[in-house]
């Protein structure tokens, strides 16, 4: 007898839930069916507006992921889907490859939680999809029958190959020539591509610190010890510049020629800034220097997580030529078609690594990249997480900041000091006399309690995190 199962049951009773882009649990969370209960789920969702015979598949290098695929795969099968099983691919490359073929997409990857987590994005032909499609996922009823056999996958390149080629044939001549590039390989998903596209501009390559095991590389939280990694290569290689990603290579780690890293935001306004980019989305958490460097015709505020970015972008299409978007975690996602070196680049409205350091290097030609950074507003980031943080404490917090913000900021140890403005668009954001900006919120991707905060001075903005998440702990 068929062993049938229910995808909305399978997937209430699995506890994996979305975070702020793609399905988030624990690996012992994912089991086969659940899985299958999600791919399942997705393409009924899309089908009534979107026709298709293939789904597209790919992994990061997580222990995991590829039985996760597998599971993916086998379930697709049973309803006369063909599965395009790219391999490990970051999550750009897979976006890119199923766009440019109509393709649903199903990329699995916890980007870059811990690697006892994992976890499941989905691509519509269209592209990313939204928080709306992500509550029909949830709800849809699909009879499926439960995952016994795990088929074999067969890799198929066409996605790295045609990702490296949207990058390549953007230039003419080997305009890298006498630069060195540093890339922080670790686990990254891409680690077997980008060292092609640099070496195809005429770049010199040096691989660093390449892993077996999976390295959780969060961009918005970079540990001390790669920060002191960065300027110790930097020295030793005599680098101009370092590249790395996080897991599954939609969120760039950039730093400059010192091995200094650049923050997220700041890489990605330096990007736009290049692009010739009107208008742009960027989530709450975004350094204010987007705005106070006037360099963009209109700046869009939205909550964290590529899909409200996304969601911006058709509200300014209609008004601006060229749009974008970018994460404080680096990802840069663009909303329209643009022209780079006289070549068109086609919009990829998900989270990418490359464009924004392709960009850099750009405008780094003739100068340092620290002078760039250098000639922005005095307007510095830092961001931190404690792990581990129960989620019902996490809300319990951001509601008592939401009640009282000013009672929040006295328990947190914050004297002499008012509340200038509050915004509770993604948690709560508030901004204090002194000047300074703090920002509280859950993790959208797993059980972490984040802080953000932004001043004049970045020790300041260090030493305000630090002092934050101490006493968020004895709360």
């Amino acid at each position: 007898m068929s062993n049938k199962l229910v995808s909305s049951a399978v997937i209430k009773e699995s506890g994996v839930a979305f975070g702020t882009s793609g399905a988030r649990g624990l690996v012992s969370q994912f089991s086969s069916n659940v899985c299958a209960a999600f791919s399942v789920a997705f393409i009924s969702a899309i089908k009534p507006f979107f026709s298709f015979k293939k789904v597209a598949i790919a992994v990061d290098n997580r222990p995991s992921s590829y039985a996760m695929a597998q599971a993916c795969a086998s379930a697709l099968e049973q309803f006369g889907v063909d599965v395009v099983y790219y391999g490990v691919v970051p999550t750009p490359a897979l976006a890119y490859v199923a766009q440019e073929h109509a393709m649903p997409a199903i990329m699995v990857t916890g980007s870059h939680i811990p690697f006892d987590r994992n976890g499941l994005k989905f691509y519509r032909p269209d592209g990313e999809i939204s928080k709306s499609d992500e509550q029909v996922i949830l709800n849809e009823i699909v009879e499926f029958i439960g995952i016994d056999k795990l088929p074999e996958l067969v890799v198929n390149y066409q996605a790295a190959e045609e990702y490296i080629t949207r990058y390549t044939s953007l230039f003419d001549s080997p305009w890298l020539t006498g630069k060195r590039i540093g890339i922080y390989e670790h686990s990254s998903a891409g680690r077997d591509l980008y060292y092609k596209i640099f070496e195809a501009f005429g770049g010199e390559v040096i691989s660093l610190e390449r892993s077996d095991q999976f390295v959780p590389i969060d961009t918005e939280a970079v540990s001390e010890e790669d920060t002191l990694k960065a300027i110790r290569w930097s020295e030793d290689y005599k680098l101009d510049l370092i590249f790395s990603t996080d897991g599954d290579g939609d969120r760039p780690l950039v730093s400059d020629e010192n091995g200094h890293w650049l923050r997220g935001d700041i890489l990605g306004l330096l990007t736009s800034d290049v692009l010739n980019i009107e208008a742009l989305a960027v989530p709450a958490s975004c350094n204010t220097a987007i705005e106070l460097c006037d360099r963009f015709s209109h700046v869009e505020r939205t909550k964290i997580g590529s899909p409200y970015v996304i969601a911006e972008f058709s509200n300014l299409a209609g008004k601006y030529k060229s749009v974008a978007g970018f994460e404080a975690n680096g990802g840069y996602l663009l909303g329209s078609n643009v022209d780079v070196n006289g070549h068109s680049l086609k919009a990829l409205p998900t989270r990418d690594a490359m464009l924004p350091v392709i960009m850099l290097l750009i405008a780094a030609q003739k100068r340092p990249i620290s002078d760039f950074v250098n000639e922005l507003p005095s307007r510095y980031t830092h961001s931190d997480r404690i792990q581990n943080f129960p989620i019902e404490k996490s809300a319990a917090i951001i509601s008592r900041g939401k009640q009282d913000p000013k009672l929040l900021l006295r328990e947190l140890g914050f004297e002499g000091v008012e509340v200038e403005s509050f915004n509770d668009t993604d948690g709560v954001r508030i901004v204090l006399s002194n000047n300074i900006i703090l920002h509280l919120r859950a993790s959208g991707n797993a059980p972490e309690f984040r802080c953000y905060a932004e001043a004049a001075v970045h020790e300041n903005a260090i030493n305000c995190v630090n002092s934050t998440l101490k006493a968020i702990q004895s709360l």
